[in-house]
């Protein structure tokens, strides 16, 4: 992985990566520090990266979170916590790339109807899960049950 272009990195993903920390902290200079800790990480362990363990993006992805992880562990600041702060969100945050997209069409086809539609209505059109539970006409325990199998049975499919 040294061989790759620093530069050219750091303009694909600084964008993706800022944006992403901006809307987890809603504070634009806090954004800017922690960004520039994910790519002094990225360019300190890029002799670590395994392309066979997971692609560029996921990577960064990985450590962009647990940098923002961090920042809330050790800044006392507290955050309110919705339903898509879990490991199940975090699929939603990483399926940003164009890499992954056909792999997730696919994947999506592979689910029964019902998993398909609740993957589509809660993450596509944005419905709560209470939304959608109602909408495909199911009970809100049993979306939550039906939502984590759901992406149990994508991540069999694709590699986040």
């Amino acid at each position: 992985m040294a061989d790759i272009d620093k530069e050219k990195l750091y303009s694909e993903y600084h964008g993706k990566v800022y944006s992403y920390l901006v809307s987890k902290l809603c504070n634009k200079e806090n954004a800017e520090d922690l960004c520039s800790d994910v790519f002094v990480k990225i360019y300190s362990h890029l002799d670590e990266f395994d392309s066979t363990q997971a692609s560029v993006s996921t990577w960064i992805y990985s450590i962009t979170r647990n940098t923002l992880y961090d920042y809330y562990r050790t800044s006392h600041e507290l955050a309110e916590l919705d339903e898509n702060t879990s490991e199940e969100g975090l699929l939603e945050d990483s399926i940003c790339s164009d890499e992954t997209l056909e792999e997730l069409a696919a994947a999506l086809k592979t689910l029964s109807e019902k998993e398909r539609d609740l993957i589509l209505l809660y993450y596509y059109r944005g419905n709560s899960l209470k939304e959608t539970a109602d909408k495909i006409g199911i009970s809100y325990s049993y979306a939550k049950a039906l939502h984590s199998t759901a992406l149990k049975n994508l991540r069999k499919k694709i590699d986040f």
